[in-house]
């Protein structure tokens, strides 16, 4: 049975602290509550076990116990809401019955170890406040299909007063984000540098810096890869994790669907 959630009670945190979605589900909670039309949580039951779908804009998250199982009505449910892309349970997503309209991409979790490089000389060109419609320029040059400016800049701006995220640049070319900090589990992502810019090592040297100063104040901080990025966070030497598998809907032009099969949360 899937049953709307109306109130955060109706969660359960400790079964979602387990994942990183688990985690970005809380995170989307604490940010909107239950009452936005564009961001809503379902609980899952069956006789077996139990899980939880959250779907903010056209991406659906499924967590679940070890329990669960993939069920005709999780199905219904997309064939309903067709997101363009599913994530989460590895085996309920492995389970989904959508083969024509998705297809399976390959992504890795990084852990960001820091090095003992000094890097005070970079943080002088981080940027802990800036202004978001120029975060929203660097991001449409490394992102073309990202969502429209007003989408994006309500979301993030959102979130980022209401502590979830918080947004950096350096030199004013690279960009990252904190997309969510709970109980100091951090998730980083939309990455990205000017095209200008771009094979200067920014990049590598902003994400070290974000190493250091996130394990600085005690938080463990991931980001996830599709396999087009997974080499360059090796050479950084962030630590890979956990591999799982993302579904996406082939039937849309979307610029990660044109990087091949089986690779960026970015």
């Amino acid at each position: 049975m899937i049953k709307l959630i109306e109130h955060e009670h109706e969660l359960d945190r400790e079964l979602l602290l387990r994942s990183i979605s688990g985690r970005k589900m809380l995170a989307y909670m604490r940010a909107y509550g239950p009452n936005y039309e564009f961001c809503r949580f379902y609980k899952i039951t069956d006789e077996n076990g139990i899980g939880f779908m959250f779907i903010i804009n056209s991406t659906l998250i499924i967590c679940s116990d070890d329990n669960l199982e993939a069920t005709e009505e999780i199905d219904l449910f997309i064939n309903m809401n067709i997101p363009f892309r599913i994530e989460g349970s590895q085996k309920i997503l492995e389970k989904i019955n959508n083969p024509e309209r998705y297809q399976k991409l390959n992504r890795t979790v990084f852990e960001l170890i820091p090095d003992n490089t000094s890097l005070e000389s970079i943080e002088e060109h981080v940027d802990f406040n800036p202004h978001l419609p120029e975060v929203y320029k660097i991001l449409s040059e490394g992102f073309p299909n990202i969502a429209d400016f007003s989408l994006w800049y309500t979301d993030t701006s959102h979130r980022c007063r209401h502590g979830i995220s918080r947004v950096f640049t350096y030199r004013n070319s690279t960009t990252a984000s904190i997309m969510f900090d709970i109980e100091n589990v951090v998730l980083i992502g939309q990455v990205a540098t000017k095209t200008a810019a771009r094979g200067s090592g920014y990049a590598r040297e902003f994400l070290r810096w974000l190493a250091q100063f996130l394990n600085g104040l005690g938080k463990r901080a991931y980001l996830l890869a599709l396999d087009v990025r997974v080499s360059f966070y090796r050479e950084i030497g962030f630590r890979e994790v956990e591999s799982e598998i993302v579904l996406e809907r082939i039937d849309v032009e979307k610029e990660s669907v044109t990087k091949g099969k089986l690779e960026d949360e970015q």
